[in-house]
């Protein structure tokens, strides 16, 4: 059996965790640059607020409605998730943290019933402050849909058990073709063609037929959904075959140094993804772009890719190249919105081909990029910085609405008074 723990709301749930005023009042959280809707509270849903709404748009709704905005705080929502697992491993080690919010826990050996699904969301609601909801099933496709039944139907009270093919189709045959993990909209409005329209329909298909329109990915999905386990749980998860790191500016940015400073930031930030999964980079790309909504303003977007001598995990090197290729494609007289660094081509960290003059690939150098790795896990990411990621910050996003980042920065610990 499997269970698939699922945060409710969870940008917006981290948000309340540390203002209780904020219970039962409707929560949104924008995306970068305070653009869109990203999450909503289940207050927020029920005012008929839309993903993806821009913000713009909506403000003088948000204000009527009492809505309590907030600009995405990534460090305090990634720092929560951490705990949420950390309870979540209490349970069983047996665990495949699939998203920031998502989690499969294998429960071989365990009673897999609703006792385990409401002491699963009793620990993580008391230790972290966070909802969840709880699906178990015999195969992880029949968890996702019991997970969603669990969160959409409030008479299973956040945890619905799938034990057997008879509860299965009972609970989840009416369900809607598209609510099934795997299928997505061009193999749903295939299906529908063919009448099939609910998970009632897609199991009753016959084999041959799924996987000849389907292929061997919709055999397995087919399968799961009559209890035959296809999709065992990823203990590690696998490398990244590409990094990219990029970000709209808060304003636009004409100058060269302004340009050069942001990409120097990401190029590091892109490098420190790069070395946590022990892997080095052979071809960096850069590319740069002005704002397409701005129609009235001259309008140019560029990109360049250059292949390194030898493979890399630096990120001084990285960043000097970036530089070189920021360079090549910068124009004056625009005013850019965007810019960002590309890295693929990778190969495993101790297996690579070294070049004869190729020094940044030597001990020396490797042993500088793990003493700072050190730094940033023990002291933070803004604790050790390259001259040329500067300290101007003229790229900073527009976050008008950020919440304080309460559990990764001293400073910003809530203060009790008694």
């Amino acid at each position: 059996m499997y269970a698939l723990v699922d945060c409710n709301s969870f940008y917006a749930s981290c948000e309340k965790v540390f203002e209780p005023k904020l219970t039962h009042r409707p929560v949104v959280v924008l995306s970068n640059n305070d653009g869109c809707v990203i999450a909503r509270s289940a207050e927020a849903k029920q005012l008929g607020i839309a993903m993806g709404e821009p913000y713009f748009k909506r403000k003088d709704f948000f204000k009527k409605n009492k809505v309590k905005v907030f600009s995405a705080n990534f460090t305090l929502y990634g720092d929560l998730s951490d705990r949420v697992m950390q309870v979540l491993g209490t349970f069983t080690p047996d665990i495949e943290v699939y998203s920031i919010d998502e989690s499969f826990l294998g429960l071989h050996g365990l009673p897999a019933d609703d006792a385990l699904g409401q002491s699963i969301k009793q620990a993580v609601g008391q230790q972290v402050g966070i909802p969840v909801s709880v699906g178990i099933a015999p195969t992880k496709t029949l968890a996702k849909l019991a997970n969603h039944v669990a969160k959409k139907q409030k008479q299973f009270n956040g945890c619905c058990v799938l034990p057997n093919v008879q509860k299965t189709d009972e609970i989840c045959g009416p369900l809607p073709l598209e609510e099934i993990w795997g299928i997505g909209r061009r193999y749903a409005k295939k299906l529908a063609y063919q009448g099939v329209y609910t998970v009632a329909d897609f199991k009753a298909l016959p084999e041959k037929w799924v996987y000849q329109t389907m292929t061997v990915v919709g055999l397995r999905t087919h399968r799961e959904l009559h209890g035959i386990s296809c999709l065992s749980l990823e203990d590690a998860v696998p490398p990244k075959k590409a990094i990219c790191t990029s970000r709209s500016f808060g304003k636009p940015l004409s100058e060269f140094s302004d340009l050069e400073e942001a990409l120097a930031t990401f190029g590091a930030v892109a490098s420190r993804k790069l070395r946590k999964q022990n892997s080095c980079t052979s071809l960096l790309s850069v590319f740069l772009e002005t704002n397409p909504f701005k129609d009235e303003l001259p309008q140019y977007r560029n990109s360049l890719s250059i292949r390194l001598p030898c493979p890399t995990d630096s990120s001084l090197v990285i960043n000097q190249y970036a530089r070189y290729v920021l360079k090549r494609i910068y124009r004056k007289g625009y005013l850019y919105k965007k810019t960002g660094i590309l890295l693929t081509d990778f190969s495993p960290r101790n297996e690579q081909q070294l070049g004869l003059f190729a020094n940044f690939s030597q001990p020396q150098h490797r042993q500088l990029m793990d003493t700072c790795d050190h730094l940033y896990q023990k002291y933070g990411t803004d604790i050790l910085k390259t001259a040329r990621e500067g300290t101007k910050k003229t790229f900073k996003m527009r976050q008008n609405n950020l919440s304080k980042r309460y559990t990764t920065r001293i400073k910003d610990l809530p203060e009790v008074k008694a």
